[in-house]
């Protein structure tokens, strides 16, 4: 259900995968689109009239216009490359920052990742101590290793 605080570009598009066995029935998409919509939305698709929308196409891009303000920012690069393990923060507080961060960047940076996350670590962690000597070569094998490290710092 749309509330009209999220991103319109994703609520249609969890739309379409919903409805993709009616994909081709156009007027159906369009019939079916306003029962996804909650109270703000549907006030703003009463308001539409019937003879403004040609397709599903042209709704989902109007809708898309109405609530563009909605549309999630992906963050930059740098943003990720700034991050850095701040003192009296905890591996697991550091390392949910970081993935947070990381899953709001698009684009494929898996090797800057891992870079940037041994850096942001202190110099005499152990983490970093140990990405350092034995590499990783994937963010799966470093969430393992952030994962292992994590259970030994809340066992301290």
């Amino acid at each position: 259900m749309y509330n009209g605080r999220t991103d319109p570009v994703e609520h249609v598009s969890h739309f379409n995968q919903r409805m993709a066995v009616h994909s081709k029935n156009e007027a159906l998409m369009c019939k079916v689109f306003p029962s996804s919509l909650g109270p703000m939305a549907m006030r703003w698709f009463n308001g539409l009239g019937a003879s403004f929308i040609d397709s599903f196409k042209e709704l989902t891009q109007t809708f898309r216009s109405r609530f563009i303000t909605c549309s999630r920012v992906h963050w930059p690069l740098d943003s990720l490359l700034s991050m850095s393990m701040k003192e009296g923060e905890t591996l697991k507080t550091y390392s949910d920052r970081y993935s947070e961060m990381f899953n709001e960047i698009d684009g494929d940076f898996n090797d800057i990742a891992i870079r940037t996350f041994k850096v942001g670590l202190p110099t005499e962690h152990g983490l970093r101590k140990s990405l350092i000597g034995k590499p990783v070569t994937s963010v799966h094998h470093l969430v393992d290793r952030i994962d292992k490290n994590k259970r030994v710092e809340e066992d301290q």
